[in-house]
Formats: structure tokens, sequence, C-alpha cells
């Protein structure tokens, strides 16, 4: 299915070494090695600052042409700054995700659980400022936000619902462009530790009902990203493997 986009949260995980990553691999070479198994990921440290210009341009050239990279957009904006008075960060961030070229997949707004709904009209002045070029998904985490003027939002500026498995929020398959966004999460508190280099945790009911969303989606001509945590099950490429299996039908 050339439009289904299946990866990980992250690559640079030691606990993979001698698992997902041959013996012996270093740190350097992660990315290059996980291209060889799946076409997309969707990058965990730019949550954390903006990276640098280099770094962008090392992950563009680790990877074959057809991969494909998602990220989430810096903390300052979703968490800290909450969309208000964050044009400078977003336009640094844009610039410096714009050096991936066609290998950039769509960019996540991951908001906080105190991001409420009640800030319906921030995030429609920020949603009408950002710049058309890219794609954009958003996740929220208050039930609150899911409501037809919220959805309608995101319609209007064809911007993804993420569909995510998270604590107590409803999976709600809501489609809002022409593509979805997936993101299987999982929680903190069934991993103590991080050593992440085997399944831990049965989901398989819950990798049934979201496989068979993934490809009915994409039977419908819908593009799909979906990427997994490795707190979802224990070892995320584990996880993404029966994804891919469950969907090749």
């Amino acid at each position: 299915m050339t439009n289904l986009f299946l990866g990980t949260q992250g690559w640079a995980y030691k606990s993979w070494v001698g698992v997902f990553y041959p013996e012996g691999t270093r740190a350097d070479d992660y990315l290059a090695e996980y291209a060889k198994h799946f076409r997309a990921i969707e990058i965990d440290s730019t949550y954390y600052a903006i990276p640098r210009a280099r770094s962008v341009e090392q992950w563009r050239d680790a990877t074959p042409a057809h991969f494909r990279f998602a990220a989430k957009f810096p903390q300052s904006i979703t968490h800290e700054k909450m969309l208000t008075d964050a044009e400078r960060e977003t336009e640094q961030f844009l610039a410096t995700m714009a050096l991936l070229g066609e290998k950039l997949g769509p960019l996540v707004l991951q908001f906080p659980y105190t991001f409420a709904p009640t800030q319906h009209d921030a995030l429609a002045r920020y949603l009408a400022a950002l710049p058309s070029q890219f794609r954009y998904a958003v996740e929220v985490r208050q039930r609150g936000w899911l409501n037809n003027a919220f959805f309608d939002l995101l319609q209007h500026h064809r911007v993804a619902y993420v569909m995510s498995d998270y604590g107590a929020m409803p999976r709600v398959p809501r489609v809002t462009t022409d593509f979805a966004y997936i993101r299987l999460l999982g929680r903190r508190q069934d991993f103590k530790d991080e050593q992440f280099d085997r399944v831990r945790l049965n989901r398989e009911a819950d990798l049934a009902r979201w496989s068979d969303l993934i490809f009915d989606l994409n039977e419908k001509g819908v593009a799909v990203w979906a990427f997994v945590n490795n707190r979802y099950q224990g070892h995320s490429p584990a996880t993404v493997r029966a994804l891919c299996e469950r969907t090749a039908r």
C-alpha cells in the first residue's frame, strides 16, 4: 500500500540493539538501520527543542528516497506558550523541518490536558496563520474538544485529527482531511523502566481494531500515517511489524 506509512515514535533506543538493530550498531547508524525495515518515523526529539539544521540534514541524507518523517511541534509552542505569541518559534521550526524536502510528512501539534476547549479561538487563529505548504495534525487530550465545532475547524483548515490510543480518551475514527493520523501511545505507568526490547503487554484486540481501521481507510484512498510508542506494548518495532502484517491483505 503506497499510501500507508507505519512506524515508531523515535529511533534512538539502546535497548533495541541486538533485538531490532544488529549487535554492535552505533547510535549514529540507528536511523539508517531503521530505514531498512520501515518507510516512516515520527520524530520524538523535536518536541523537546527545535533541532539544529545540520541534524535535520543528516536525517534526510541517512534515509532512502522513499522514506518519510513526521514530527511533533516543540513543547515551547504547544505546552509552554499554548500557541500565544509563538510566531517566531513556529517560523523557525517550520523552516528547519523544511530541510527534509520531499521526505517531510505531517507535523503534529500535540497538546497537553491543560489545553482546554475554551481555547478554541486560539487554535483557530493559529491554524489560520500556518503556511499552507505543510501538512498538519492536531492531538487533544480533553474529551470536551470532541464536538462538531472542533472537527469542522480542522476540516476547514485541512488539518488531520489525531486518532490516539491514549488513556481515557475515546477512540474516535474521524477523518478531517485527505490523510489520517494515528498514534498508539499506551501508558507510562505500564512500563517503569526504559528496557524496550520485547513485547510485554498483550494488545491483540486493540491491534485488530486499529488494523481494520487502517486497512479500511486505505482501501478508500485515504493516506494513513500511524506511529507506535514503546510504551504501547513494550517494543514498538514489533508492534509496527504486527500492524504491517495485519494490513497486508
